[in-house]
C-alpha cells in the first residue's frame, strides 16, 4: 500500500506540472503507468484516476483566479462585475465544442485513439506547431489582442473548437487552446490564461462524466484504492498552485519553443517505449 501511495504522489506531482504546461499531462501519465503501474487496482479505477486527479489542479487555477473569476467581490465596481459575467460567459461559450464532441465521442477515443502511437504523433506534430508559431511570433505581434476583455464571444467560440483537438490522446488541452488563442490573435498572456480558465468547467465535467461511468459500470472503491485517488489529488493542487504563478511570470518574456522542443523529445521517448513494447 505505502509503494502505491508513494507512485499516486509521484503521478500528482507530473500531474500539477504537466496540466498546464503544453506538454500533455495524458501522455506523462501513460508512461508513468507503464513504468510504475498502480498495483491492484482495476482498469476502471485508473480510467477515473487519470481524470479525477486532475480535479486538483482544477481547484487550484480556481483559488488563482478567484477574484477575478468571482463577480460577488465587493472590491468591485458595477463595471468590473460586469466585465467578470462578461468573462464567465466566454468560458461557457467556449466549451461547448468540446463538451458535445465529448460526450458524443468519448468512448469511441478511448477505445480507437488511446495508443501509444497516437500519443507520440500528437506530441511531435504539435510541438512542430510550437516550433512554427515561435518563429511567426514577431511578424504577428502588431495583431495580438492583449487582453481577454477585448476577445469576442466568436473567437472564445474558436478558441473552443481547438479545444476539441484536445479529446485526441498526446494533444495537451493547454496545447490545443493555447495554439488556438495564438492563432486567433490573442498575446501570450492572455492565451495561457483563457486556456486556464477554459480548464475549470471542462475538467469538471470531464470528471463528471468518468465518475458517472464508473459507477454505472458498477464501479466501487476500497479504502486502498480512495487514499490512493485522495493521495494524487492533493498533490496535483499542491504542486499546479506553484506551477500556475510560475508558467504566468515565464510567458511574459519567453516564447513556446523550449515546450515544442520539449514534445518533440517525449513523442520519440513514447514511440522507442513502444517499440521496446514498454507501452
Amino acid at each position: 500500500m505505502l509503494l502505491n501511495l508513494l507512485k499516486s504522489a509521484l503521478m500528482g506531482l507530473v500531474q500539477g506540472i504537466t496540466e498546464w504546461l503544453p506538454v500533455s499531462s495524458g501522455g506523462h501519465l501513460m508512461i508513468m503507468n507503464a513504468l510504475l503501474p498502480l498495483k491492484g487496482v482495476s482498469q476502471d479505477f485508473w480510467n477515473l484516476y487519470d481524470v479525477v486527479i486532475q480535479l486538483g489542479s482544477i481547484i487550484a487555477v480556481l483559488l488563482v483566479f478567484f477574484h477575478r473569476l468571482n463577480p460577488f467581490a465587493l472590491s468591485k465596481s458595477p463595471a468590473d462585475r460586469k466585465e467578470t459575467w462578461t468573462l464567465w460567459i466566454k468560458i461557457i461559450i467556449s466549451v461547448i465544442p468540446s463538451g458535445i464532441i465529448g460526450i458524443l465521442c468519448n468512448d469511441w477515443i478511448e477505445a480507437h485513439l488511446n495508443t501509444p502511437l497516437v500519443v507520440a504523433i500528437a506530441l511531435i506534430v504539435y510541438g512542430v506547431v510550437f516550433l512554427l508559431l515561435d518563429s511567426l511570433e514577431d511578424r504577428r505581434h502588431a495583431r495580438r489582442i492583449n487582453s481577454l476583455h477585448n476577445t469576442s464571444y466568436q473567437t472564445a467560440f474558436l478558441i473552443g473548437c481547438f479545444q476539441v483537438l484536445a479529446l485526441i490522446p498526446g494533444t495537451s488541452r493547454s496545447g490545443s487552446t493555447i495554439i488556438g488563442a495564438l492563432l486567433l490573435g490573442l498575446n501570450r498572456t492572455p492565451a495561457v490564461r483563457f486556456s486556464f480558465l477554459m480548464a475549470i468547467p471542462t475538467m469538471f465535467g470531464a470528471s463528471l462524466l468518468k465518475g458517472a461511468k464508473f459507477v454505472m459500470n458498477g464501479g466501487s472503491m476500497a479504502m486502498e484504492e480512495i487514499l490512493i485517488l485522495g493521495v494524487g489529488f492533493i498533490t496535483a493542487f499542491v504542486i499546479s498552485m506553484a506551477v500556475i504563478h510560475v508558467l504566468m511570470d515565464y510567458i511574459r518574456t519567453h516564447s513556446f519553443r523550449v515546450f515544442g522542443i520539449y514534445r518533440i523529445a517525449l513523442g520519440a521517448v513514447v514511440l522507442a517505449l513502444a517499440a521496446a513494447k514498454i507501452l
